[in-house]
Order: structure tokens, then C-alpha cells, then sequence
């Protein structure tokens, strides 16, 4: 057994003790250490946007306002957790007169155990090493072993420092965070018998190999992969014609934000044939900035996957240059076009993203042709509609809502608001399960049922006690309550 092998022992070993406390302790206890790591990320701002900005160049105003949702996540599942109804607590109380006699019957969630979480590369907080996993993997009292990104590691160190001194300030139990790094460690922590979830945003190859460890392990865990999307918008005639130069003007600023980094950039954008959109998008993109790409692996791909789409046959360049070689002073976006019809001929080759401010725009030439290249669109976390009021889009919402998790209307995708509505996550290979990973119910993923037969008030969750002291939503006897 390695050094590194017996350290990530030690570490597992330390999460498993704390989820003895972690897992019994109350709602109001994590929800204080969620609000500690909070209030303490909020303090150290400055120093830590300054390192993250020398590691990704995302610029001080997006790191500060990253910073600011990372903390406001946190206090959100603080919120989620006090408010009680997360544990989705029921109670059937028992019947001796039916028939078949029915017992007492009690179900609630509980935590399932440490959680592995893999930073992402494009969001330096708000998905890494005190991200929306982390959050919520803590929040439900499961101890979290986060694995950093090598994009931003002094970054994710610092991090780490800051947010396991206000755990121990905080009361949190020693084990209940640590961080390790490196690609040997990652995939130890997947296949370490100690720990219950992964949680991971990044590529589709790197996640869909974590994925099979995660699966093929004596004791299979479930694997929560964001992996990479699409996120086709659709604009129809009638939008087109109202409101043109608009749209050209939001798609530019969408797909570009970020340098193009963002997992919701619109990268399909589904138009009607023989409109002059193409030269809209293209005017409307000529002098948006070239922009740092995030890391050197990125960087390098970029070019690698602009040539991969300019050299299928029916594809055009509308704007930009493919011959992007050299990124020293920043990656410059690229406007691509091509037929639905072609589309469909060869999906696999088109139909792939492109990490990078570029956006590949369809022609399609009636509804029938949208909906059959539509089917070839692997699953995305959101898909997009622009029509006009009266449109009859029923049928495009419906389809959209079968291959995405967010459906939009008159928006664009990038930008992800972190509430109690929020579905960040969508059908293979966007997300690799049901659940989203941004938002109140984010909490789902680290939890499993319970249920209780016949048993003594005396060992029952607070939840379960029919006076209910914790005063959460119920639903008692097949009648939810709702109290407070």
C-alpha cells in the first residue's frame, strides 16, 4: 500500500467517525456550520479572489460575485434544512381493523455517508471546493472529501484552510472536511469502501471513467457526474422577424460569456432557413474580446475542436477565425452554420461540444425537420424557445422538456439562479442522474429512506414523534401538513 494510499485511509477513516456525529446531529447544528463556512468565505474575499484570479483569469468582478453565490448557497441550504421538509418526513399510523392489518409505519431520509466531490474547472467556488456539492452533501450531515481541480489548486488549498477552520470554530466534528489532489488520489476516493457518493462536474470522458469505478465497485455507489451539454435554443419565424438584431445582440453575449466555459453556454441554435440571422450574430459578435481559457489542457483543445466542426461537409464559418493556434492572447469566438438536413445525415460529428465561445447555428426548413434533428440533441441541462406571444409551441416545449432539465422562454441559458425551484441537470449525458446539483433539492442526492415499523417514539428522529417539535411539513396518515 502506498503513502498516498494510507493518507486517504486516515482521511476516510476520519469522515467515517465524524458521520457518527454528523449524522445525529440537528438541523440547527448544520445549519450553523453551513452558515460559518458562509460568513467566513465572505471575509476572506479579497485574498481569495486575488488567487483565483491568477489561476483561471475570470476577472475580479465574475470571482467576487462567484464568491457571493458560493456563500449565499451555503445559506440557502442552511435555510432548506431548518425549514424541515428536505427529510420528507410520513407517518402511517397503524390500523388493526384492516384488512390485512396495517402496522405503524414511519419514513424519513437520512444521510448516506461520506461524500466524494470533484471540483469543476470553469467555476473556481461555486462548484469546487466549497460548492453547491459540498454544500449540500454537509448540510444533510454527510462529511465531505473534496477533490481538488489542478486548474486552481493553490486556490482549493487555501480554500480548504479557511473552510475547515470555521467548521472546528464552529463546533463540526474533526474529519467532517478534507480535500486531497492529484488524478492517483481521485481515483482512490471513488473506490474507497468508506465512501457513499461522488459528486463531479467536468468532461464527459473523465466523468464517464470515475462513473464506471463508482458502478463497478464491490459495493456500487451512486456516481452524480455533470458531464457536458449542448443546450439547443430554438427561434422561430415570427421571432425572428419582430425582434432579430435583439436576439443576435443576447446570443452573442451568451455564447461568449466566460470565454464560452460555461456548462449552460447555448452551443445549437435552431433558426428558419433563408433568414439573414447569420449575418446578425456575425456583426453582433465581431468585437467581443478574446478571453483567457481557463487551463492549458483547455486551451489546447479549443483549436482542436473548431477545426473538428469546420471540416464537415455543409458546414460554414460565419464569423471568426478557426486558425486559433495560439491562445497567448485569449481563445476569439467562432460562429459556425450548417442544415438541419445535414444534421441528421451526421449527428455524431456535429452534435459535439466544443468547450469555448462557440456556437454552431442550425437551418431548419419546417417543423418537421426541427423536431426529427432535435431527436439527434443528446441530453442538456436546458433547452430555449424565442417566440411571439400567440405562437403555438406546445409541441417544441414538449420535446425540448424531454431532453433538458430547464426549459427557458425569451432568455438565454447561461446564468444559473440558486433557489428552491432550481433543476440543474438533465438526461445523459448532461447530467448521470435525476437530480440536480444547484438548488434547494440538491440535498436529494446524499440521502436515503428509512422507514420505521412499529417503533418505539423513544428511537425516532424528532421528525417522526407525532407532537412534531420540530414543527415541519408532514404528511400524516395521506394528509400533508403544513405548519410554521
Amino acid at each position: 500500500m502506498s503513502t498516498a494510499t494510507l493518507d486517504l485511509t486516515a482521511i476516510t477513516d476520519a469522515a467515517t467517525a465524524a458521520f457518527k456525529v454528523t449524522s445525529t446531529a440537528s438541523d440547527a447544528e448544520r445549519a450553523a456550520w453551513l452558515t460559518a463556512v458562509a460568513d467566513a468565505l465572505d471575509a476572506n474575499v479579497t485574498e481569495l479572489v486575488a488567487i483565483a484570479d491568477s489561476e483561471t483569469s475570470l476577472g475580479t468582478v465574475r470571482l467576487t460575485g462567484e464568491v457571493a453565490r458560493t456563500s449565499g448557497q451555503l445559506r440557502l441550504f442552511a435555510t432548506v434544512i431548518t425549514e424541515g421538509s428536505y427529510l420528507e418526513a410520513v407517518i402511517d399510523h397503524a390500523d388493526p381493523t384492516a384488512t390485512p392489518p396495517k402496522p405503524d409505519l414511519r419514513r424519513i431520509l437520512r444521510p448516506i455517508g461520506p461524500v466524494a466531490v470533484f471540483s469543476a474547472s470553469n467555476f473556481p467556488f461555486a462548484f469546487s471546493v466549497a460548492g453547491g456539492d459540498t454544500a449540500s452533501a454537509l448540510a444533510v450531515g454527510c462529511p465531505v472529501i473534496v477533490k481538488a481541480h489542478s486548474g486552481h489548486l493553490r486556490l482549493s488549498e487555501r480554500t480548504a484552510e479557511i473552510v475547515t477552520e470555521a467548521l472546528a470554530k464552529a463546533g463540526a466534528p474533526d474529519g467532517i472536511f478534507a480535500l486531497v489532489s492529484g488524478r492517483e488520489a481521485g481515483t482512490a476516493l471513488v473506490q474507497d469502501p468508506a465512501i457513499k457518493a461522488v459528486g463531479f462536474t467536468g468532461s464527459i470522458p473523465g466523468g464517464r471513467a470515475l462513473f464506471d469505478l463508482a458502478t463497478s465497485r464491490p459495493e456500487p455507489i451512486p456516481f452524480y457526474g455533470e458531464l457536458g451539454s449542448l443546450n439547443p435554443v430554438v427561434i422561430t419565424a415570427d421571432a425572428l422577424a419582430e425582434r432579430g438584431q435583439q436576439l443576435a445582440a443576447g446570443l452573442a453575449g451568451s455564447f461568449t460569456m466566460g470565454a464560452g466555459q460555461f456548462c449552460t453556454k447555448p452551443g445549437l441554435v435552431f433558426i428558419p432557413a433563408g433568414t439573414d440571422f447569420a449575418s446578425q450574430l456575425a456583426e453582433a459578435s465581431k468585437d467581443k474580446p478574446t478571453a483567457a481559457m481557463l487551463t492549458e489542457r483547455i486551451a489546447e483543445a479549443y483549436p482542436d475542436g473548431l477545426r473538428s466542426v469546420a471540416d464537415q461537409p455543409g458546414v460554414a464559418v460565419v464569423s471568426g477565425t478557426v486558425q486559433q493556434d495560439s491562445l497567448a492572447d485569449g481563445a476569439a469566438p467562432v460562429v459556425f452554420s450548417t442544415s438541419a438536413a445535414n444534421v441528421l445525415e451526421r449527428p455524431d460529428e456535429l452534435l459535439e461540444e466544443c468547450f469555448g465561445p462557440t456556437t454552431l447555428l442550425i437551418e431548419y426548413a419546417n417543423q418537421e425537420e426541427l423536431s426529427a434533428a432535435l431527436a439527434k440533441v443528446p441530453g442538456s441541462l436546458t433547452g430555449t424557445v424565442h417566440a411571439q406571444p400567440g405562437e403555438d409551441v406546445s409541441g417544441l416545449v414538449e420535446q425540448l422538456s424531454t431532453l433538458a432539465g430547464r426549459v427557458l422562454f425569451d432568455g438565454w441559458p447561461t446564468g444559473v439562479t440558486v433557489n428552491w425551484a432550481q433543476q440543474h441537470g438533465g438526461p445523459y449525458p448532461a447530467t448521470t442522474s435525476l437530480f440536480t446539483s444547484v438548488g434547494a433539492t440538491a440535498v436529494r442526492r446524499f440521502q436515503r429512506p428509512v422507514a420505521y415499523q412499529d417503533a418505539p417514539e423513544s428511537v425516532l428522529h424528532p421528525a417522526l414523534h407525532d407532537a412534531n417539535p420540530l414543527g415541519i411539513p408532514r404528511r400524516v396518515d395521506g394528509v400533508l401538513t403544513l405548519v410554521g
